[in-house]
C-alpha cells in the first residue's frame, strides 16, 4: 500500500536523521482520526516540490513526529500548465479542481465568466463571495495533493476576463476551448517548454465578447472532439490530450 502523504513545513534544509513535526489541522487529523501509529511510513510534503519520507516515532492528540530516512524531490516538468476554470454550477468546479490537480495541473484559475451561473463577484445587494470560494477550491487542491501523493499543491487563483488577457499574454501557448473552433486540440503544436494555458468555459459557453476578446490577446480557438464536454470535464480532458502531445512531440 502506498504511504500516506501529508502537507507540513519542512524547514530550510531537510535531512537523513532529522525530524519533521505534523502539526496543526494536519498532524491532528493523521493522530486522531487516521489513528497513525509510531512505526508507520508516512510521506510528508511542502507543497513546493520536496517531500520526506519516514517512520512515526511519537503521536500525540496533537500531531506526530516523524523521522527523515528519505529526501524526496520532484523533478521539474519542461512545462507550466495553467487551466483557467470557469466557475460551474453545484459541485462542477470542485470536480475540476479535483481532477485537475490529480493530473498535474500547476495553477488552476478560477474565472468570473460572464455566463456563468455561480457569482462570486458583489452585487446589489450580495456581498462578494470571492474569498469563500477561493479558498473551498485550494482547499480542494490541497486534498487533491494528498490523495494523487503529489508533491506540489497548485497555486489556486481568481481572475476577472480582464486579467485572464494579461494572463494570455505571459503565456507561450494559448487556447481557448470551444465547440465551434475548426482547428483541433490534437491538432496543436505544443512548445518544447514554458507556460501553456487552457481556457475553459461555463456551462453556457464563452461569450463572442470573450471569445474576441481573447483571440485578440493571442490564444488560439480549439475543438475538444466531437460533442460538447461538461465544463467540469472540459479541463481535464483538455490538459490530459495536452500532456501526451507534449511527450510525443518531444519524441
Amino acid at each position: 500500500m502506498t504511504d500516506a502523504l501529508y502537507l507540513a513545513d519542512l524547514g530550510a534544509d531537510p535531512r537523513p536523521g532529522g525530524l519533521v513535526e505534523l502539526g496543526g489541522d494536519e498532524g491532528r487529523h493523521a493522530a486522531v482520526v487516521k489513528r497513525t501509529r509510531v512505526g508507520e511510513q508516512l510521506l510528508v510534503a511542502d507543497g513546493a516540490g520536496r517531500a520526506i519520507r519516514g517512520p512515526v516515532i511519537e503521536t500525540t492528540k496533537q500531531g506526530l513526529v516523524v523521522r527523515i530516512d528519505e529526501v524526496l524531490i520532484a523533478a521539474p516538468g519542461r512545462h507550466r500548465w495553467t487551466i483557467v476554470q470557469a466557475l460551474a454550477k453545484g459541485e462542477r468546479s470542485e470536480i475540476a479542481v479535483e481532477s485537475l490537480t490529480e493530473l498535474g495541473a500547476d495553477r488552476i484559475i478560477a474565472w468570473q465568466a460572464s455566463r456563468s451561473v455561480v457569482r462570486w463577484d458583489a452585487r446589489a445587494g450580495i456581498p462578494d463571495k470571492s474569498a469563500k470560494g477561493l479558498a473551498k477550491w485550494q482547499a480542494v487542491a490541497r486534498a487533491s495533493t494528498k490523495q494523487s501523493r503529489r508533491f506540489r499543491v497548485p497555486d489556486v487563483e481568481y481572475a476577472s476576463t480582464a486579467d485572464i488577457v494579461d494572463v494570455i499574454a505571459g503565456a507561450d501557448l494559448a487556447l481557448v476551448a470551444h465547440e465551434e473552433a475548426t482547428i483541433r486540440l490534437a491538432s496543436v503544436d505544443v512548445p518544447a517548454t514554458g507556460e501553456v494555458v487552457v481556457i475553459i468555459g461555463p456551462e453556457g459557453g464563452i461569450s463572442p465578447d470573450e471569445l474576441r476578446c481573447f483571440e485578440q490577446a493571442g490564444a488560439t480557438a480549439v475543438s475538444l472532439g466531437d460533442g460538447v464536454l461538461r465544463t467540469s470535464s472540459a479541463g481535464v480532458v483538455s490538459l490530459a490530450q495536452l500532456q501526451v502531445l507534449a511527450a510525443r512531440q518531444a519524441g
